[in-house]
């Protein structure tokens, strides 16, 4: 049975349409509403329910008997300060002809205990502030461009593999503790004003030519 009642009821053939207060949820899914005559329902939420009830709400209560009742609409909430859309199942948000906005005037939070898919044929994220937590991402695009005005990067390990690599800088320091070894077919170079190479030990061998040329050379 459905429906418990502390009160006699209609009979099974009457339709019921009624507001309550839900008072209880059990583990199975059965709620606990009564009614504004103290009558005490036992009913199940109805799919079309998507906002979760929880005690204290003022709800609306309909079935075709009283054998069939459902909590159909929550129509006050106890507590307007937080509400949760609940599905049993997986859910799906969708716009055949048009776009679906998800706003939010305070903070906006997206969990997953699985896998985070996003796609789209273009997208974009404005925030003042945001933060990314991944424990393991992989990009993979045509092209990606991107203006800041600073970047940091802290990493253990800090590899790029790349057919062409170009960097323009107005000034560049470079700080390495330990080795910093190059390994090249060909290493060009160039400087227009000066150029200052010093060292503890200083070894420059060639295997086969070795030219040094200036207007002036000093040694020693």
């Amino acid at each position: 049975m459905n429906v418990v009642s502390l009160r006699p009821l209609p009979t099974e053939s009457v339709p019921v349409q009624l507001v309550g207060r839900l008072v209880s949820t059990l583990p199975d899914g059965q709620l606990g509403v009564e009614g504004e005559d103290g009558t005490l329902w036992s009913c199940r939420r109805a799919a079309s329910c998507l906002l979760k009830p929880e005690p204290g709400d003022t709800v609306l209560l309909s079935g075709p008997d009283r054998l069939r009742v459902y909590l159909i609409a929550v129509i006050e909430q106890a507590d307007t300060s937080m509400s949760r859309i609940d599905v049993p199942g997986s859910l799906s948000l969708a716009a055949n002809a048009g776009t679906v906005s998800i706003e939010s005037t305070a903070d906006l939070s997206l969990r997953s205990g699985g896998t985070l898919d996003m796609q789209g044929a273009q997208w974009a994220l404005k925030a003042d502030q945001a933060q990314c937590h991944v424990a393991d991402m992989r990009y993979t695009g045509q092209s990606v461009d991107g203006t800041v005005g600073r970047l940091r990067l802290v990493g253990k390990v800090f590899e790029t593999v790349a057919e062409r690599m170009v960097q323009m800088a107005r000034s560049a320091l470079r700080l390495v503790d330990e080795t910093d070894q190059i390994r090249a077919g060909h290493l060009d170079i160039r400087a227009q004003e000066s150029m200052s190479m010093h060292g503890k030990h200083v070894i420059m061998t060639g295997k086969e030519l070795m030219k040094v040329d200036a207007a002036q050379i000093h040694m020693g």
